[in-house]
């Protein structure tokens, strides 16, 4: 009994020491969202969540898995193939990711000089941007369109600004964004000349990793042909039954085992070798 109330005692004082303390802020959901939720809102995917996303990867994998057991009998094989299936909808939707931030790279300093144009013109920050859905490029002019429907309808400048940042989720809108916040917060004349050393930077950058990309491109796709070249083999050995029974004995499978681990690491080794360094968001 005295050990109870002690216990007790000690864990009233506790709470009320606890009390004592501020409990640290959560962070906005953009920084709280998981790697396929912000995958999908690289790819400029709208109305994709990341579970129907999974459940696309899981549906598509046992659909190929299903197909190849009806047409070979051999269960290992395809259990291997829809492993590799049920990985294509998220290579889908990553190619698409890397393909809209290069698209975008290319359009953020016309952007910018129009962004830039407008200042110089005596605009409002709030005018200036809702202006570029309707003057801006052409593939950045929705988010802007929304940009200004969130401005009109809340009237608050900072919260339009960090909807257009989760939409736009690109590290140069994250810098051209808090300059602007910054400028709109505290004021300052040289918000023009930084817009504008920001354009140039932006092309230089541009034009630089489009032609490391380019470079890179034919030694990422000679590793991913090897990688694939044995499966594309085994595919063609699918449609030999006895080939098929061979692997479905336990040296077949401790083959086919260690050729999948094989792959995967190789492929996972030959993405971290061949990759260019991404920009991070460090302002979200």
């Amino acid at each position: 009994m005295a050990a109870g109330l002690g216990l007790l005692g000690g864990l009233g004082v506790f709470l009320v020491w606890w009390s004592c303390w501020e409990s640290p802020p959560r962070p906005p959901r953009s920084l709280r969202a998981g790697r396929v939720e912000r995958l999908i809102r690289q790819a400029g995917i709208q109305r994709v969540s990341p579970a129907g996303l999974l459940a696309s990867c899981m549906a598509f994998g046992l659909v190929v898995a299903f197909s190849l057991f009806v047409v070979t009998a051999a269960w290992p094989v395809a259990a291997c193939f829809g492993l590799f299936a049920s990985w294509l909808p998220m290579a889908l939707v990553s190619w698409q990711a890397r393909r809209r931030a290069g698209v975008v790279r290319e359009l953020w300093p016309d952007a910018v000089d129009h962004l830039r144009s407008a200042i110089r013109a005596g605009l409002p920050l709030p005018e200036a941007l809702i202006q570029l859905g309707t003057k801006g490029p052409e593939p950045l002019r929705a988010v802007f369109l929304d940009f200004a429907g969130d401005y009109r309808s809340g009237g608050s400048f900072g919260s339009a600004l960090d909807r257009l940042k989760e939409r736009l989720a690109d590290p140069v809108a994250d810098r051209i964004i808090e300059a602007l916040r910054l400028t709109r917060d505290v004021g300052g004349s040289d918000l023009g000349r930084l817009l504008g050393t920001l354009a140039e930077f932006l092309r230089d950058n541009a034009r630089t990793r489009s032609e490391l990309e380019a470079r890179q491109s034919w030694t990422v796709n000679a590793a991913r042909l090897a990688v694939a070249a044995p499966w594309l083999v085994l595919l063609l050995l699918a449609t030999r039954p006895e080939a098929m029974a061979a692997y479905a004995k336990p040296a077949g499978l401790l083959v086919l085992g260690g050729g999948l681990a094989a792959s995967a690491v190789c492929y996972r080794l030959m993405l971290r070798i061949g990759s260019l360094p991404a920009e991070r968001r460090v302002l979200r």
